[in-house]
């Protein structure tokens, strides 16, 4: 396997509905494995998702997690998802559904750089960045 970088997004509890959206939005494969599956013997925790990762067919990976129990959720405002081409109807479909119950901090719209350009946080709380680029 080549080396990858990609997103590992943290949450505090409610991972599997997330990374569900996410996929609804990209589409792909999800798989999803909780603590419970790896022996976590906390009742309450159990269920919550130890690692879950989206494989696009557009070669985009996603991964995600609940925190660990015991673990605090620290959300930061260090890390942005990009994703940018020149595939205007799939990014703004993207657009779309990443924007729709979330905050829209920049529309996406036609940028002095000639491309389209938006920022939205969804409505789990993590911001996005769209790029479609200029013909």
């Amino acid at each position: 396997m080549a080396s990858r970088l990609n997103p590992y997004i943290s949450f505090p509890g409610n991972a599997r509905e997330a990374m569900e959206f996410y996929k609804q939005v990209f589409g792909g494969n999800l798989t999803m494995s909780t603590f419970g599956e790896f022996g976590t013997p906390d009742a309450a925790g159990a269920d919550k998702i130890m690692h879950a990762m989206l494989e696009t067919d557009n070669g985009f990976t996603l991964m995600g997690a609940d925190n660990p129990p015991g673990m605090e959720h620290q959300p930061g405002n260090n890390i942005t998802v990009s994703l940018s081409g020149d595939d205007a109807d799939t990014l703004r479909g993207y657009w779309q559904q990443l924007s729709d119950g979330g905050h829209v901090a920049v529309p996406l719209e036609k940028q002095m750089w000639g491309d389209e350009f938006g920022m939205c946080t969804d409505r789990f709380g993590i911001p996005w960045m769209v790029n479609i680029a200029g013909g």
